[in-house]
Parts: structure tokens; C-alpha cells; sequence
């Protein structure tokens, strides 16, 4: 995989190269380059496995490149991220999230290379996202991706936006090792994954997306076919002697998806629902809810939002993922202050079984022009042994980051 990483950067590097000497005295004005560092800190406040502990250091380097041409055709961007994590080798990551060349024509554009594509509108889960593949030990909501090799076109007009996606390279989901948090008491075997593909992680996948503004609607409709990104644990063969091992398995799925969000005055209407087809089953997904904002709480230049969301699921309790029959409530507290502060706070209800339940706490402010500031804090609480939440009972945690930006 690093081999691979090398490559894309080389030939990026390459692209950076020849567009210099194609201009060379507009290069280095046309250039932006940003770099972060990130010092993270968890700590858990109950006991985990045997060989599990209770504090956990990271840091993170990432740089961003970016390079658009003087008529605003062209633009490269690179941006190599690496990750060190104190305890965990399963967390220590060298990942290209960008290394791509874009063309702008006129109502259209093209990508090639390693990009990150978000689709979604919804608070709680995010269901129709499934461009990119999840960076599962990075984040517990799920929300930090890989970067994913795509060709991609885009057409644009009065009818909507048409993208149209080729993804000839599959990136496998990450799994905390033997000595991680936030994993099933089994070691997952990553050595050797399962595709349901005769291709394996070479199956070229396929995906598109139509939306379009109708006033105060935004509507999304997508369709994609390849590699699953949600992996399925089977228990591997081993000797007596030898730990129980799950390994991963990436079935082939089809899924059709719906995003809308609907604006009226301070209310956010939103809805994200699937129907997602494989050899395993076939099943329905939907979140949907609201946001209301509060300008100015209380005569200042505080703004509160309420968010309430409702998750299914028709698995049902079959669904090896929490969200099956639950309601997300919250509140987002923007400070509209000098630091951009702001702080959310949500909490999830099984309402199949009261005793399963999880909560977030997010908060953010800057020190400064160059760092910023993170408090993140996650509970969950579960006693049925089929509930998805069981598994990470005890793996409450407080997380404290700073970033610095140069």
C-alpha cells in the first residue's frame, strides 16, 4: 500500500514539476501551501482487555498543496497525511487524502487521482456517503475518510448536477489492533481480507449522484455498485491453542440513495435514506429530522440549534450497526466569538431497549490565528450482549486535541 502512496505522489509531484516549467514565472504566485500539526490525547476512564490501557497519545502531520492555473482551468492538489499512535500500530497511517489534476470546462469538470467526496445531510449517521472508505480507528462517528482513486466527471446545468464516478481501487476499513480501544474482545485478522469479488480490491466500482435546487429544497438521488464499504466479521478457522480471530469479508452491494434538506426560516428539514441490495440480504435505511436555530439566545450573539433526528433500520435488531429503531437529540451552541467557538452535545436512544443508549460532547475554539483547541467526549452504555454498543461498553473516553496550523 505504501508503494502505492509513492507512486501517486511521484506522479503528482511530477505534475507540479511540468506545469512549472510550462509557466515558470507565474508558478510559485499561483501555489498556496498549508501545513498542520495535531497532538491528541484519550484516556478512558475504565479497564479494558488485558492488554488494553487507559491512556493514548497520537500526533498527526498533514500537508495541503494546492496549484490552480492562471485562466482557472487546471488545479493540482496533494496533500499526504501520517499519523503515529503510541500504542496502537493498527492507528499509524501514511494515506494520501488528495492527489489530483482537475479540469474546469464550461458546465463541466474532470478529476483524476485520490480524492475525499462527502455526501450527506443528516447530524447522526451519515448513510448515503459511501465514496470514500472510513478511517474507523481515526473517529468514533465515522466521519474521517481515506482518500479513494476515482476518475470523475461532472456536468453541470439548468437540469441539475450529474456526477459520474470510477473507482478502480478499493480501500480496506481500518480496525483497532490487539493493544487498541473501540473493538470487539477478538483480534480482527487484517492480514487477509475476503472480497466476494473475483477482483478483489482491483473491482472497479461505479457511482453517480444527480441533485438540484428547487428553491428552498436541495434534492440528491445516487446510485453505486462495488465493494461494501462496512466489512462483516466471520470468525476464522484456528487451532485449539490459538485466540479466536475475526476476519474481514467485502461482499458486493447495490444501493440507491435519497438526500434532501428543506429550508424555512430558522427550521433545517432533513432526510438521508438507502435501500441497500447484497447476497447477504437486502434492507432499508433511513435517518430523518430537523434543526431549529435560536439567533441571538438570550439578547447575545450566541446561536442555539435543537437538533432531533429519528434512525431505522429494517433489520431491525438483526442490524449489526446501532441505529435500527433510535432517536438523536442535541444541541449546537455557536459562539459566534473571536475563536469560532462552538460546542455540540447529543445523545442516542435505542427505543427498543432502554438500558442502550450513547452521547458526544464536541467542543472547539481557536488560541489564536495558528492552533485550535478540541474536547471530545463519547459514552455508551448497552446491557443486552446482542446490542452493537456492548461491545465498546466500557470504552468511554475524553479526548483532547490541538492543532497548529503554519
Amino acid at each position: 500500500m505504501i508503494n502505492r502512496l509513492l507512486t501517486v505522489l511521484t506522479a503528482l509531484v511530477s505534475a507540479f514539476n511540468l506545469a512549472a516549467q510550462d509557466n515558470p514565472a507565474s508558478w510559485y504566485q499561483n501555489i498556496n501551501a498549508d501545513y498542520s500539526l495535531q497532538w491528541q490525547q484519550r484516556y478512558y476512564p475504565q479497564q479494558g482487555e488485558p492488554r488494553q490501557a487507559q491512556h493514548y497519545s497520537s500526533a498527526a502531520f498533514s500537508a495541503d498543496w494546492y496549484w490552480q492555473s492562471a485562466d482557472r482551468r487546471h488545479q493540482l492538489a496533494l496533500q499526504p497525511y501520517l499519523r503515529w499512535d503510541q500504542r496502537d500500530s493498527e492507528r499509524n497511517l501514511l494515506d494520501l487524502r488528495q492527489a489530483y489534476w482537475q479540469y474546469v470546462g464550461d458546465g463541466f469538470d474532470i478529476k483524476a487521482g485520490v480524492d475525499i467526496v462527502f455526501w450527506g445531510v443528516t447530524e447522526s449517521q451519515h448513510l448515503v456517503d459511501v465514496i470514500n472508505q472510513t478511517d474507523a480507528v481515526a473517529s468514533v462517528d465515522g466521519e474521517t475518510k481515506f482518500g479513494q482513486p476515482m476518475l470523475n466527471w461532472n456536468l453541470h446545468g439548468s437540469a441539475g448536477s450529474l456526477e459520474l464516478y470510477l473507482l478502480p481501487y478499493f480501500r480496506e476499513r481500518s480496525f483497532a489492533g490487539p493493544d487498541g480501544r473501540l473493538r470487539p474482545p477478538f483480534v480482527i485478522d487484517q492480514s487477509q481480507p475476503q472480497y466476494e469479488s473475483a477482483q478483489a480490491e482491483r473491482n472497479l466500482d461505479f457511482a453517480l449522484r444527480w441533485s438540484r435546487r428547487f428553491a428552498a429544497l436541495e434534492l440528491g438521488l445516487s446510485y453505486f455498485e462495488g465493494n461494501n464499504r462496512e466489512a462483516l466479521l466471520q470468525p476464522t478457522a484456528q487451532g485449539t491453542l490459538q485466540p479466536q480471530r475475526l476476519q474481514p469479508q467485502y461482499l458486493q452491494m447495490q444501493q440507491l440513495g435519497l438526500d434532501s434538506l428543506w429550508l424555512s426560516g430558522s427550521w433545517i428539514w432533513k432526510l438521508e435514506s438507502i435501500y441497500r441490495k447484497t447476497r447477504q440480504q437486502d434492507f432499508v435505511a433511513a435517518t430523518a429530522g430537523f434543526e431549529y436555530t435560536h439567533v441571538g439566545v438570550f439578547g447575545s450573539n450566541w446561536d442555539l440549534g435543537w437538533i432531533a433526528e429519528y434512525q431505522y433500520d429494517s433489520r431491525e435488531q438483526q442490524a449489526p450497526v446501532p441505529g435500527q429503531n433510535d432517536i438523536f437529540v442535541g444541541g449546537r451552541l455557536v459562539v459566534n466569538d473571536i475563536g469560532g467557538t462552538e460546542i455540540l452535545l447529543g445523545i442516542a436512544q435505542d427505543l427498543d431497549n432502554s438500558s442502550s443508549q450513547s452521547g458526544k460532547l464536541e467542543a472547539s475554539t481557536r488560541l489564536g490565528n495558528s492552533s485550535r483547541l478540541s474536547l471530545d467526549a463519547w459514552f455508551f452504555r448497552s446491557d443486552p450482549g446482542t446490542d452493537p454498543l456492548y461491545l465498546i461498553r466500557r470504552d468511554d473516553f475524553l479526548q483532547l486535541s490541538l492543532d497548529y496550523y503554519f
